[in-house]
């Protein structure tokens, strides 16, 4: 198999920026996304070619069994001050540590010494949200690592733009996936992966008994995606399934875990108008499309929806805050009598002082298409800009209420597309 090289400097220059700030460096994500690659040979190179000695870099892979001794608090406390033998700065880089017990009690530890300066992964947000805030009390700093853009997904592939993105919106850009040459290859690894490493940790992690409960809610929620949806409609289709036990509090623990495990991201629906947030129902999207397609076994290739998934993740990646707008009118219908309607807007992107509201679109082949995607952006009653994404590859441009339009790829392709 074909050795890559994936630079994922986006990655490493927020690490670079955060060397030695006197805090605990913590690199999340879905596992396998590329957190351990990051910190090493990334992030380690980085150190060795800026000066650092390498025995000044201290790495531990706790998930691996040679190492699971150090699962003990103190034992990894004892390794790795056993190393430090000077004054200088040391690096400390530490794979998983949540499998620590009481690892909270290490990393402060960590902390308190002046010429440590740690870097740890974590693939549960559970360990991020409360362990991390609480213990940490500001003293952790976070780094999300997502599966390749686009971007850096065709940076590594030997072909055209046309056919990466072809297999980039099919088999999507867990970085794995770049050196697997065949279909089959790159199937059975999507799926293997998620049946093994991350249902299987779910399940274990959460001790989860009815483990066809969340096969099915799993299959519901990459069958939906960019659907709205909440817990008692998702646990009223199990009933009408034969589920009667299904209640509506187990799937809202199970969408929970898997928020939790960084495989899905909740999006809610915000009413701009109003200045309020609608709670229910949410749209749910995958971190990545390959494994919700794999999920599937590649059969629902609706290609609208996927598109709606990838921008979902770019404007993630991209460091947004991300709703779902929506957009209350008035209109007279047919018999001239005043209706109240909801538009919606696929993403309310939120970033300090700038917003966009952006809309996915497959197609626009008519006039009427165009009126129809444009209906709720052009009833904002604001100067942000709003911007139409379509799967073609055009020239960006405005139409006459300045809404700009703009390809998926060069969207993706380009961080600044959305000021073009």
């Amino acid at each position: 198999m074909k050795e890559i090289m994936i630079s994922r400097d986006f990655y490493l220059n927020k690490l670079i920026s955060k060397k030695n700030n006197k805090m605990i460096k913590i690199i999340t994500g879905v596992r396998r996304c590329g957190k351990s690659y990051l910190l090493d040979p990334i992030f380690k190179n980085h150190l060795i070619e800026s000066g650092v000695d390498k025995d000044h870099i201290i790495k531990l892979e706790l998930d691996s069994i040679e190492n699971f001794e150090y699962h003990e608090p103190k034992k990894l406390y004892d390794y790795v001050m056993a190393q430090v033998k000077d004054e200088d700065t040391y690096y400390i880089i530490l794979d998983e540590i949540q499998l620590v017990n009481n690892f909270e009690s290490v990393l402060n530890s960590f902390l308190r010494k002046k010429n440590l300066d740690v870097y740890v992964t974590g693939s549960n947000s559970k360990f991020l949200s409360s362990d991390v805030i609480t213990e940490f009390r500001g003293r952790g700093d976070e780094v999300r690592v997502f599966p390749l853009t686009f971007k850096e997904y065709l940076s590594v592939f030997n072909g055209t733009k046309e056919d990466a993105w072809n297999k980039y919106i099919t088999y999507g850009g867990m970085p794995y996936i770049v050196a697997l040459e065949s279909q089959v290859e790159k199937s059975k690894y999507l799926k293997d992966l998620f049946e093994n490493t991350y249902l299987k940790d779910i399940l274990e992690r959460n001790s989860i008994k009815k483990d066809d409960v969340l096969d099915s809610l799993v299959d519901m929620l990459a069958s939906s995606i960019g659907s709205l949806t909440n817990p008692k409609k998702l646990s009223d289709t199990f009933s009408s399934n034969g589920f009667n036990d299904v209640t509506n509090k187990t799937i809202s623990n199970y969408i929970n875990y898997l928020l939790d495990a960084f495989l899905i991201n909740k999006a809610q629906r915000y009413d701009i108008k109003g200045k309020r947030y609608i709670t229910t129902p949410s749209k749910y999207y995958f971190v990545d499309v390959g494994l919700r397609n794999a999920r599937l076994n590649f059969r629902q290739q609706e290609y609208d929806h996927l598109m709606e998934n990838l921008i979902y993740n770019e404007l993630l990646y991209r460091g947004y805050n991300i709703d779902i707008g929506v957009v209350e009118v008035f209109e007279h219908n047919k018999e001239n009598v005043t209706i109240r309607k909801q538009l919606e807007i696929d993403f309310v992107c939120n970033q300090g002082s700038k917003r966009y509201y952006i809309q996915s679109a497959y197609s626009i082949d008519s006039k009427e298409k165009e009126k129809q995607e444009i209906h709720s952006l052009v009833n904002v009653n604001d100067f942000f800009k709003k911007v139409v994404i379509v799967k073609d590859d055009i020239e960006p441009w405005h139409n006459e209420d300045g809404v700009l339009f703009i390809g998926i790829k060069d969207f993706l392709l380009n961080e600044n597309s959305l000021d073009e």
